[in-house]
């Protein structure tokens, strides 16, 4: 903390001085809210803004004098921070200035004059006006000293039934000039703005003692009448009923008004809403109960705030309201097709799903579970049922979610203890049927405070969420309705009872063509509205658009590509708001005008041509890869050394690739002294990232028969499968993520077991035309293909 030289014995010679000065034609100013500064008064400031704190320094660099001038209640965002001042406030000398390590500044200023602003000279940075100093009007007779006398006399009547201090009094009289009497007073009573603004403003010294007189004699006799409903409080209750005090000053307070007692009119209308809202004959009772107890409560309880809490809580939820669905097979068909490209499949599926609705009339089946990579449009599609169904839609993200309360919520014998955030989305809602997107459903945890995915099992089982039991409503609540819709980029890590209850629909990567379609209608008119563009000024060619994808982004879905079309429309925004006029067409020739160098390249071609390289794939979760495996050999005693950060199972697939291609030295015409005299050392680049699995097999057993019979693999061919020690070709998964990866890279043909081939049905049609697969059930068959 550091503190302005001002020495504590200056400030009383600033104090005399400031009184005796001039005050400058022109001073900076700086706003207060809620609060006004009389002259003669020294108060303490906080100034948080930064122009303050800049006006401030600069005024210290002075002669330390400023105008402080109170400032309106905004009323709306429309207002002008300007139009909020008053017009007359004070001249004041800062006395002290001390700076706090959190940035703020606290100030001892003390007031000299009144002043009224004639002429704003500036408003930024901070704003500096010319005044006028108000001279005020006092003329000394008879009746204002005895104005000034019944001041006194009441102020002090005042201060012995207050917490107002004794010392006020003492100065009180001893202050010798009404006007100063006037404005002492003012500025140490609880009065609104507008008020203290008027007795500042007030230059005749006569009417504003008057004023003061007024102001005086009206809180006397709050306080006075205040004493009153004490003294008669304190005659009917006993020692012992000491903690009913406020209850019976309430009480007190009522019959001084005229009012009659009984049922308050909170708990008049928690009465009347219990009878109005339609609820199931459990709830209902449940909270007549509950208005009973509070009726018996005292208000300033504790307990009373929880238990109106819950009763609000009962009263919110839409136990009896549901939303019609109206359900158009045909217009749900085009609501999806406006908002997703391709994807029939998934299509079909969530068509058919609506149909069994619109049939059957209740929604009792299971749970919808789209997985696929990010940014392939899983938590859109739901958006898309709900727009079909004419439902809400309520999405909840689980990523990261570890406490099981928050899909049960806490038990009201917790402090601040609140429903879950099923029952909170339902409210939200306002119907007991809205679609509910759980998102991210493998992103779930576990730890001491349980686990929400053994939570969610009753909550996504149509056989048991009729009666889903909150633990904070405690109560059931038919959750039979909501259609459940949950998403995941990957299943493994989804618990088994979970993945049970819940049908899985997979969503793939998306080709080149697809990605150009989806940015030309979606994405781009999307992100050409958010910058504030119109379409007519900016405009993207296919080329352009392929070049993005291509060589600025690598995935499966369109994220990046969302992103990187964002960023150059951004751009092109700042060019029409420093006033061009020209469109903009972004063609394959500007693009890295807008994004810079290309990103990405094509490896393939690069690693091509060198005996122990072949190019495999892999299945990620933000869709497929392709994967180099490289190896080498040096002489040593035979060992095989596995780097690259491989799991327990892909160094197994190694070595049984190693032992298969071992045991067929003799037909590859391999010498023996490869395997005994020389250490095979098998990597798999990008060796910060974890690899598993068995589909490299075949690629590993591939990339060592090539480095030990010295012969090249053939150009833009990729491979995937599990390999055993007989040479048997096995399948693996992920076949159309990996095809993509593979076509996406530039590959030509690619090596796939046999067992695979219902797999290639999935494939676009547009990638099976550009590439070439083999299906192989044999080791020998691969290396055929592969080698030169």
């Amino acid at each position: 903390m550091t503190e302005k030289p001002v020495m504590a014995d200056k400030v009383t010679q600033l104090v005399k001085e400031s009184e005796q000065g001039e005050v400058p034609e022109v001073l900076p100013i700086l706003g207060l809210d809620n609060f006004v500064i009389f002259p003669f008064m020294i108060a303490p400031l906080i100034v948080t803004e930064e122009t303050s704190k800049k006006l401030v320094d600069e005024v210290l660099l002075g002669d330390r004098t400023l105008g402080i001038f109170a400032r309106k209640p905004a009323e709306g965002d429309q207002q002008k921070d300007e139009e909020r001042y008053y017009d007359v406030g004070t001249a004041c000398v800062i006395l002290k200035m001390i700076k706090i390590p959190d940035g703020t500044m606290r100030l001892l200023v003390h007031g000299t004059r009144r002043i009224r602003i004639s002429e704003i000279i500036r408003e930024e940075p901070y704003r500096k006006a010319r005044i006028e100093v108000l001279n005020e009007i006092s003329i000394s007779d008879k009746e204002m000293l005895a104005m000034m006398k019944n001041a006194q006399a009441t102020l002090q009547k005042i201060i012995s039934l207050s917490s107002l201090t004794e010392d006020l009094g003492v100065a009180a009289m001893n202050v010798s000039d009404p006007g100063k009497l006037a404005d002492l007073v003012a500025s140490n009573l609880s009065l609104k703005l507008p008020e203290q603004q008027e007795i500042l403003e007030m230059v005749n010294v006569k009417k504003r003692v008057q004023r003061i007189l007024v102001i005086l004699n009206r809180e006397l006799e709050v306080l006075e009448l205040g004493s009153k409903i004490q003294s008669q409080v304190k005659t009917t209750i006993d020692k012992s009923q000491r903690e009913y005090l406020l209850r019976e000053q309430l009480k007190a307070i009522k019959k001084e008004l005229g009012e009659e007692e009984g049922v308050s009119a909170d708990l008049a209308e928690l009465h009347k809403a219990i009878e109005s809202t339609e609820m199931p004959e459990h709830a209902r009772q449940v909270a007549e109960k509950e208005l009973r107890r509070l009726e018996d409560m005292q208000p300033a309880s504790a307990e009373y705030t929880v238990s109106r809490t819950y009763l609000d809580w009962i009263l919110a939820l839409p136990w009896c309201k549901s939303v019609t669905d109206n359900i158009d097979i045909h217009q749900a068909q085009k609501i999806l097709d406006e908002d997703h490209y391709n994807l029939d499949k998934v299509k079909e599926r969530i068509l058919e799903y609506l149909s069994v609705i619109k049939l059957k009339k209740q929604l009792k089946g299971p749970i919808l579970c789209f997985v696929g990579p990010p940014g392939v449009g899983k938590t859109s599609l739901g958006k898309s049922i709900a727009r079909a169904l004419g439902r809400k839609f309520y999405r909840m993200s689980l990523g990261g979610m570890r406490d099981e309360a928050e899909i049960r919520g806490h038990r009201r014998t917790y402090i601040g203890a609140m429903p879950g955030r099923i029952i909170k989305g339902i409210k939200e809602c306002v119907s007991n049927n809205p679609v509910m997107m759980l998102d991210e459903v493998d992103k779930l945890g576990i730890d001491f405070r349980g686990d929400p995915a053994s939570a969610l099992l009753e909550v996504l089982d149509p056989e048991q969420n009729n009666s889903f039991t909150d633990h904070y409503m405690d109560m059931p609540f038919d959750l039979s309705k909501v259609m459940f819709i949950t998403t995941a980029n990957f299943l493994d890590p989804v618990p088994p009872a979970l993945r049970d209850r819940m049908e899985t629909i997979f969503l793939s990567g998306y080709t080149l063509k697809e990605k150009v379609m989806i940015a030309k209608r979606y994405l781009i008119p999307k992100e050409i509205h958010q910058n504030g563009l119109e379409p007519g000024q900016i405009s993207f060619t296919d080329a352009a658009i392929r070049q993005i994808i291509e060589n600025y982004t690598r995935e499966a879905g369109l994220r990046n590509v969302q992103r990187e079309i964002s960023n150059i429309c951004r751009k092109v925004a700042r060019a029409f708001a420093s006033n061009k006029t020209r469109p903009v067409r972004v063609t394959e020739k500007n693009v890295t005008k807008y994004l810079g160098p290309p990103r990405y390249f094509s490896e393939v071609a690069q690693r091509m041509g060198e005996s122990g390289v072949a190019i495999g794939a892999a299945w990620t979760q933000a869709g497929g890869e392709i994967l180099f495996i490289e190896t080498s050999a040096t002489e040593g005693k035979g060992k095989l050394l596995l780097t690259g950060q491989l799991g327990d199972v892909m160094k197994e697939s190694a070595q049984a690739a190693v032992s298969y291609v071992h045991s067929q030295a003799r037909k590859l015409k391999i010498p023996e002294i490869a395997f005994s005299k020389q250490d095979i050392h098998i990597h798999i680049p990008a060796g910060a990232i974890p690899k598993d699995g068995p589909s490299a097999g075949i690629t590993i057993c591939t990339a060592v028969a090539s480095l030990l019979t010295k012969r090249l693999v053939k150009d833009f061919i990729s491979m995937t499968g599990e390999v055993t020690l007989k040479g048997n070709i096995l399948p693996v998964g992920g076949i159309k993520e990996k095809v993509l990866a593979a076509h996406r890279a530039g590959i030509k043909g690619m090596i796939v077991p046999a067992r695979n081939k219902k797999d290639l049905d999935d494939i676009p049609e547009e990638v099976r035309k550009k590439m070439k697969f083999h299906l192989v059930n044999k080791m020998d068959a691969v290396l055929k293909l592969a080698l030169r």
